[in-house]
């Protein structure tokens, strides 16, 4: 009988227990829980040894448990933490790997508390986060879902920009019609930004209303079947002059050449590298003040990081963005975001809408 992709997720990572020399691992964050049982809920633990795993979680989610997890499952009253060391225990695991970048430090003590002695925690969050890099196809298809979703929300969105409406409006608006399209919700806060507010990168959308004659950034993100899109697309309401095509050519081409750059023999600074040095032709480079990308999946946030010296190899099946930005303080910035999927001979973008400056 074939194995589930969950069960095939925690026989890879029992298979590393020998090199991390430890014999169990304690899962407690919910993308990680997620990634090893299935379980949505937001409370939940699981624990995962040679040959066996459960999951911990309260009477909420009994039934929702039970619905989504391919393993043992245990509905506890009271701690879960305690619920875990106890089994862990009976099953004689001495040495137990765990988050060490996902717990608070009370959480640690507690657990570390509650272990029998002789029972150590050893730091193990680097295994999962290695795992979860690069993606089975059922999980490319489930972010390509969620980017034609996010897609189809921007289009909607868009037909309704008006001047006159504030940043916080469009950005309910783009909320809104990922809603209405199926998605959870956005997978961060989306991001909508006017004027000379587009020269920050992670502006917050305000009252302020959008005007004539302005740039309009727009970064947003769909949840959708529990995994991430991002795409950023700029806008202009009104006539662009030529010293904002001028830029928008400049960052398009920098975005461009790091989608070439984008193939299994590359590493992820190199990517980084390929959009610098065509802002750096256009006398552009000190605009650009953050990475080129990122990894995304179950979270906005994962492995690789795109950003200059980064020596990570470039894999098949990683799901990155490529973001270059460029942003001028009182004028505006512009930023052209793919959502892209690494394949065998290079990558694929998987964001189907249009590079081109949206004129409103």
């Amino acid at each position: 009988m074939a194995l589930s992709e969950f069960a095939a997720r925690r026989r890879r990572v029992s298979a590393a227990f020998g090199s991390l020399k430890i014999d169990g691992l304690i899962a407690c964050s919910a993308p990680n829980v997620r990634y090893l049982t299935g379980f949505t809920g937001s409370n939940g633990m699981a624990l995962v040894w040679r040959g066996g795993a459960v999951l911990f979680t309260d009477p909420r989610y009994g039934i929702q448990a039970a619905s989504e997890v391919d393993c043992a499952v245990r509905v506890v009253r009271g701690p879960l933490q305690s619920a875990l060391t106890k089994a862990a225990a009976r099953r004689g695991l001495r040495r137990m790997g765990f988050e060490e970048g996902r717990l608070t430090l009370k959480a640690y003590r507690e657990i570390e508390a509650s272990l029998g002695l002789g029972v150590t925690l050893e730091p193990a969050e680097a295994l999962l986060q290695t795992l979860r890099t690069v993606k089975s196809a059922g999980e490319i298809e489930l972010v390509r879902r969620s980017v034609q979703l996010n897609s189809d929300a921007f289009t909607r969105a868009m037909a309704k920009v008006r001047p006159g409406m504030s940043e916080a409006e469009v950005a309910a608006e783009i909320d809104y019609q990922m809603r209405l399209l199926g998605a959870e919700g956005p997978a961060f806060d989306t991001i909508v930004a006017a004027g000379p507010r587009s020269a920050m990168p992670h502006a917050q959308p305000s009252s302020n209303s959008i005007r004539r004659n302005q740039l309009l950034l727009i970064d947003m993100g769909a949840s959708r079947e529990g995994y991430a899109s991002d795409m950023t697309r700029m806008t202009f309401l009104g006539r662009p002059g030529p010293p904002v095509r001028r830029m928008y050519k400049a960052v398009l081409e920098a975005q461009l050449a790091a989608i070439d750059a984008v193939r299994p023999s590359a590493k992820a600074g190199d990517v980084d590298r390929a959009a610098r040095r065509v802002l750096r032709a256009h006398g552009l480079e000190k605009m650009f003040v953050h990475s080129t990308g990122h990894g995304l999946g179950l979270e906005i946030h994962e492995g690789p990081r795109l950003a200059k010296g980064v020596a990570t190899p470039i894999e098949a099946g990683m799901t990155i963005t490529v973001e270059p930005g460029v942003y001028l303080e009182g004028v505006g910035g512009i930023r052209i975001e793919d959502t892209v999927v690494v394949t065998s001979s290079g990558c694929e973008v998987l964001t189907p809408t249009s590079k081109e400056l949206l004129v409103l």
